[in-house]
């Protein structure tokens, strides 16, 4: 009988291995990215949304970037790191963004940024997600740069949310995930 119970908790293990292979794992890690990147949509167009188009060229400081020019960094950025890390096409290789850009300009580069992102998560093959790269503190693998992507434009969303504050206008409470 002892045998018998060591035998099933063995198989009960590779059993539990198996449904955690990259085969399984990479659907549910794709839909994870997918659902962390539309709860970031949704959220960063409310911010953009927030700020009066009048104060699109509004900055802290001087040595700030202005309310849109923290979210035209964001959309270029996020996708040059993407382009070039996973091997894919860059949407601003051939097209320039203009340097001052209005809100309706910026939502929709907003908008256009995430559905870039969806789409390098679901189109970027297997092997890229799990292909280490080099990044600031060393290699990661490219899921965790797809979520640094997301925690770089949160660091920047973070920043517009003081600019909303500073010209008196209370953010969108944050509803996480």
């Amino acid at each position: 009988m002892k045998y018998i119970l060591i035998l099933l908790c063995s198989l009960t293990g590779y059993a539990a291995m198996a449904q955690r292979s990259p085969e399984t794992m990479t659907p549910v890690l794709r839909q994870e990215l997918i659902d962390a990147f539309d709860a970031s949509e949704r959220y960063s167009l409310k911010i953009c949304e927030q700020m009066p188009a009048e104060h699109y060229n509004f900055r802290s400081t001087d040595s700030t970037m202005t309310f849109a020019e923290q979210w035209r960094h964001c959309c270029i950025f996020t996708s040059g790191q993407l382009a070039g890390r996973l091997g894919i096409d860059n949407p601003y290789k051939t097209r320039k963004l203009p340097k001052v850009m209005t809100k309706e300009q910026i939502i929709a580069e907003v908008k256009a940024l995430y559905e870039f992102v969806r789409q390098t998560i679901r189109n970027v093959p297997d092997s890229k997600l799990y292909e280490k790269t080099d990044f600031v503190n060393g290699a990661i693998p490219g899921w965790r740069l797809i979520y640094a992507m997301e925690n770089h434009i949160i660091h920047h969303r973070g920043q517009c949310i003081v600019y909303l504050r500073l010209k008196g206008i209370t953010p969108e409470s944050y509803y996480g995930w």
